[in-house]
């Protein structure tokens, strides 16, 4: 134990983490899976990625954080039905995937970390060997899981969610204090919130996720191009090199009447956070950056599971639900947004309501529960 009270705990550990991206799917489940793999490496254990070469994989990302992957087959034919909802995100048939998994396995890891909508507690007894604990990353509370921890770090959801979905004996980790962030999201907290206090709207960030397969970035520039901003506003879009609109939206970022700027795959998400004044963005995992670092949002929905996630900060009045992007309203919907953005004292508010949901420190919690990393003690 050091002399600030925290006690070290170290462990070599095998996790197996088990999830995908894709052009429908997008990169968020893996990005969060990545951050959690790399605190358990930082804690002393060894993690390696089981994922599918869907189009839009992000495989090459994953070993360029150093760590294993084993890339199941690219899946071909008919998408399988449900259930569960969303089993065609898989691409595969559930018993397809869990053979094939088990064939790369080897080993049994300690535990097997499972973050995937399209798999429930058959996919989950079919792949688990003897020995192996199963954590789940979940958003839905939808389906049965046969785990041992259950991680859902949404607002709004409660423990009596999980209520015969899960074993009695299973750990349930529910909500935004288990947020899985990265470390430097809570080192930048006290500055971006105090930087921002009394300062207006100077600065917006527009980010929708690393894939953005609806173009939602270009429906927020259309409608912004016909809103009241301040004149010296600046704009900064931030997408993914996969994102299939990108040429489309730099070319309406240089029609925009205020400096805009597109940025791609940007490695200091926090730092751009910390440094605007409002962003707008989609109700997934980001929502819980946004909150730590105390950034007002805008949040429109590009998915029917983000619904739960906007309608929630909406209700602490940590930001505003724009609803889904497809809504026939969304441009005179946006404009109202930024005329309450442009108040300062409402941003103040929505400021300050925000930071109040999540401190940042949620991947430590996690880790506690897993049974490596570092704990905080009085």
């Amino acid at each position: 134990m050091d002399d600030a009270g925290t006690k070290v705990r170290n462990s070599r550990m095998k996790i197996t983490f088990r999830t995908d991206a894709s052009l429908q799917i997008g990169t968020g489940h893996v990005m969060r899976c990545l951050t959690l793999a790399r605190a358990l490496r930082e804690a002393g254990a060894v993690c390696r990625f089981i994922t599918r070469a869907h189009p839009g994989n992000m495989a090459d990302r994953i070993k360029a954080d150093g760590f294993e992957v084993s890339l199941l087959p690219a899946p071909e034919g008919p998408l399988p039905p449900g259930p569960p909802v969303h089993a065609y995100w898989a691409g595969v048939d559930w018993k397809q995937d869990a053979a094939e998994m088990r064939a790369v396995l080897g080993d049994a890891p300690d535990w097997l970390v499972m973050d995937h909508y399209a798999f429930d507690a058959r996919w989950q007894r079919a792949v688990l060997p003897e020995g192996t604990r199963l954590m789940v990353i979940d958003d839905l509370a939808d389906r049965p899981h046969a785990c041992d921890l259950m991680l859902d770090q949404n607002l709004g959801r409660n423990v009596a969610a999980y209520d015969g979905l899960v074993p009695d004996h299973c750990m349930r980790l529910i909500g935004p204090q288990y947020a899985l962030l990265r470390p430097e999201f809570a080192a930048m907290r006290l500055r971006s919130t105090a930087e921002r206090a009394g300062r207006g709207l100077c600065h917006i960030l527009i980010t929708m996720g690393g894939v953005d397969a609806q173009d939602a970035t270009s429906q927020i520039l259309d409608a912004i191009a016909g809103a009241d901003l301040p004149d010296d506003l600046r704009i900064c879009v931030i997408m993914g090199a996969q994102a299939p609109a990108l040429e489309k939206v730099r070319g309406k970022a240089q029609e925009l009447p205020w400096p805009t700027e597109v940025l791609v795959d940007v490695s200091d998400m926090a730092s751009r956070m910390a440094n605007a004044d409002l962003a707008i963005g989609a109700g997934g995992a980001t929502t819980w950056e946004r909150c730590c670092l105390g950034l007002p949002s805008i949040i429109v929905q590009i998915a029917d599971n983000q619904a739960g996630i906007a309608q929630s900060i909406a209700a602490v009045g940590a930001g505003v639900d724009l609803g889904p992007v497809k809504n026939s309203n969304f441009e005179r919907n946006m404009h109202a947004a930024l005329v309450q953005a442009c108040n300062p004292a409402i941003l103040s508010m929505l400021s300050e309501n925000a930071a109040a949901t999540c401190d940042g420190i949620g991947t430590e919690r996690v880790l506690a529960q897993i049974g490596v990393g570092v704990t905080h003690e009085n």
